[in-house]
């Protein structure tokens, strides 16, 4: 992969959060895919279980049906072994203060914006 991958994942939550609050001005409760298509290279996102996004970078070699049943298939498994995981640090960091965390990661996630658009 030639690009920052923490770049990249940054950006597709912040995608992900600005399509939900467009699914809400249009009375939906949220998208779980989004796809978008480049002359070159196309890329669908799938939400998992626990906010988790899956992205799938594909070329004009595949088609877009062909990854939309892979990810199918992949997010159904992925759901349940999320979901195991999540509880599984649960129960070691039941002492954990989330809010820290949370107001880390979102520091460093808009820190890592700006970056990007820094000029």
């Amino acid at each position: 992969v030639d690009f920052d991958l923490t770049s990249f994942a940054s950006l597709c939550a912040a995608d992900f959060e600005a399509n939900y609050q467009l699914a809400k001005l249009i009375g939906e409760k949220d998208f779980s895919t989004l796809f978008h298509q480049g002359a070159r290279d196309s890329m669908y996102l799938g939400k998992i279980a626990k906010g988790v996004v899956l992205a799938v970078v594909f070329d004009r070699s595949t088609t877009l049906g062909l990854v939309r049943l892979r990810v199918k298939r992949a997010v159904e498994e992925l759901d349940g072994i999320i979901d195991k995981l999540y509880d599984k640090l649960e129960y070691r960091n039941e002492e954990y203060d989330k809010s820290v965390v949370d107001e880390e990661f979102t520091d460093g996630i808009e820190s890592e914006i700006d970056k990007l658009f820094a000029d």
